[in-house]
């Protein structure tokens, strides 16, 4: 029975993670080609640091700024957009 509740726990926590990300995927385009390669990475990354194997604690600016210079390396002269607004507030 404590196993079970456990396992419904960490599903809970699971999907409250995917929700949370999944909004905050709306406040980055997926359009023109570079932005879905940013949008994959910040979805990986981003679960990524809101799970419990996450090395140290980052919020989802910083995560964002990590994705954009990760990317940047291929994409130098691209300009990745995102609704800098909101990120500021994470």
């Amino acid at each position: 029975m404590q196993k079970e509740i456990g396992e419904i726990m960490k599903l809970q926590k699971l999907k409250q993670m995917r929700k949370m990300v999944l909004e905050e995927l709306k406040h980055i385009p997926d359009w023109p080609d570079p932005q879905g390669e940013l949008r994959m990475l910040y979805w990986a990354r981003r679960m990524n640091s809101l799970g419990k194997k996450a090395k140290t604690e980052k919020n989802a600016k910083e995560v964002l700024k990590e994705c954009i210079s990760f990317l940047k390396k291929e994409y130098k002269d691209f300009d990745f957009k995102y609704n800098e607004k909101f990120f500021s507030t994470r």
